[in-house]
């Protein structure tokens, strides 16, 4: 059977994580974590400041209770939206969240006297901002930093799709995408705004099998960033970052690095003159299929190599001469069949088991589960003949970045 996915607007992608209710569960204890580790932080400062008085604990608590609500609102709120995936936006959430909960609590305290809400209420709200709410912010920012993203991860491990977590990295294409490189095909005219469309497609294809997509930043000054699949490649909990063979590429890795440390990989690196694309390594099981071609060397493929072989790991080095990546020639099925279009496969007899595809285009597949893979629209035969052995396929109208050699597995680097 074969579907295809739609081109709806991606104005709501912070909606394309975890299920709701994980989500809502996930933000509410963790603010409730911040507010509660930071309330008591505060208190037990301004405590043993003012000398272990036992009565200042009753002023200091009606002082600070009501901050410490509205931070659980607060964080809660922006907690909701991500903002405790990347540590600067934990960061950017207890500076909000704290003084926004110390001004509304500030002036509630006040109020709470029976002084009448005013101006003069209002003003020493913003004064406490440097006076006492100083420590209070400033806890608030060390709890959400620390204790609230370990318990957003915590609760994202636990809510996370059966079988584990399932993170897709995508980043969307720069207005310059028609400048991107191209080795074997003649540059032909790129339409920006039908690639957005198809990049949204192909996003939200994801996005409805259940992945949760982290987006990184634009780049328009990398034309070939919207193949992020080249610049990392994922070995269980283990990031490998690519030494691009492009050097107009190598910016890339950068914002790729930290999108990877803030899912918590651990990190290793391919080093020049090691050069190596993700667009040249293929994993089949345990065995990690290696093409040497004009983007990955053999230096590249030695330090792949001396990284994955200790965490289970064989590399067997392809030749490449006749597509830009290996995995412009070859894909594989979840079942681990090599499938590719044999007129631009330099040597299918080094796989275990190669199924031949009656297009070029059909190469491609992503497994988006053991079940269901993604393939371009530009390869009904090879989709039947997929679809014919028991897969779900899905396609997608990758057109526009097929003009630049990209093909299905281009757009995105899967985190499982």
């Amino acid at each position: 059977m074969t579907t295809s996915a739609g081109q709806p607007s991606l104005s709501g992608r912070a909606s394309y994580g975890r299920t709701i209710s994980g989500r809502i569960i996930a933000a509410a204890v963790s603010a409730l974590v911040v507010a509660v580790t930071a309330y008591v932080a505060t208190i037990l400062a301004f405590f043993v400041a003012g000398g272990a008085v036992a009565t200042n604990f009753g002023q200091l608590n009606s002082f600070f209770i009501w901050s410490a609500v509205f931070t659980f609102l607060f964080v809660g709120l922006l907690a909701m939206t991500g903002s405790l995936g990347r540590w600067y936006g934990a960061v950017a959430t207890g500076i909000i969240a704290g003084a926004l909960a110390s001004l509304v609590g500030s002036s509630l305290s006040v109020v709470a006297t029976g002084t009448p809400f005013g101006g003069a209420v209002a003003s020493f709200a913003v004064g406490t901002l440097v006076g006492p709410n100083l420590i209070f912010v400033a806890a608030v920012v060390v709890a959400t930093v620390t204790a609230g993203r370990a318990v957003w991860f915590a609760f994202a491990k636990r809510t996370a799709p059966v079988g584990g977590r399932r993170v897709l990295l995508v980043r969307p294409p720069a207005d310059t995408l028609s400048d991107g490189e191209l080795t074997h095909l003649e540059r032909t005219p790129v339409d920006l705004d039908l690639a957005n469309a198809q990049w949204n497609a192909y996003v939200t294809a994801f996005a409805d099998n259940g992945w949760q997509i982290e987006e990184l930043p634009l780049a328009n000054d990398l034309s070939d960033s919207v193949f992020i699949e080249d610049d990392v490649v994922l070995f269980g909990g283990t990031a490998v970052l690519a030494s691009p063979g492009a050097e107009s590429r190598r910016g890339e890795i950068e914002s790729v690095e930290r999108a990877v440390r803030s899912l918590r990989l651990k990190v290793a690196r391919i080093e020049l003159p090691g050069t190596l694309d993700g667009g040249d390594v293929l994993k089949v099981g345990k065995t990690v299929y290696v093409g040497r071609g004009g983007r990955t060397n053999a230096e590249g493929i030695r330090q792949l190599r001396g990284i994955v072989a200790p965490l289970g790991y064989a590399v067997v080095g392809v030749p490449v001469t006749m597509a830009l990546h290996l995995k412009s020639s070859v894909t594989a099925l979840p079942d681990g069949t090599v499938i590719g279009f044999p007129a631009i496969v330099d040597e299918p007899a080094l796989f275990d088991r190669f199924l031949a595809v009656p297009e070029i285009g059909g190469l491609g597949v992503v497994a988006l589960s053991h079940d269901t893979v993604l393939m371009a629209a530009s390869a009904p035969q090879s989709a039947a003949l997929i679809a014919d052995l028991g897969y779900r396929v899905i396609t997608v109208d990758i057109s526009e970045f097929e003009k630049l050699e990209g093909c299905i597995t281009c757009l995105s680097v899967r985190v499982r």
